[in-house]
């Protein structure tokens, strides 16, 4: 669990983030890693549907690292945020990046 502050995992961390805050990525984005740390990506799409004004959105920007919006309006039509996340699996050696498609 505590990998990604472990010596071997900081370089992947430091790379998804700037200031102690997570770097907001665009569409076509991704972490620049050395090419001695280059690992595979794994990338999912997360839909997140549910009624309007429980906190989709909020739960977006949090994951993201962005500010939720503070006050309710409604999403019109999807927003796709993509998120990184360095992990690295208990029955491998080799640590992963997952790609994280949300979209609400």
């Amino acid at each position: 669990p505590g990998w990604l502050l472990s010596p071997a995992g900081r370089p992947y961390l430091d790379s998804i983030l700037h200031k102690n805050q997570r770097r907001v990525f665009g569409l076509l984005e991704r972490p620049a890693l050395p090419p001695a740390l280059a690992v595979p990506t794994v990338t999912y799409k997360v839909f997140l549907a549910g009624r309007s004004g429980v906190g989709k959105t909020a739960l977006v920007a949090w994951l993201g690292g962005t500010p939720a919006p503070p006050a309710h309006h409604e999403t019109l039509g999807i927003e796709a945020t993509p998120l990184f996340w360095p992990a690295k699996p208990r029955a491998s050696s080799r640590p992963v990046l997952f790609q994280l498609h949300l979209w609400d």
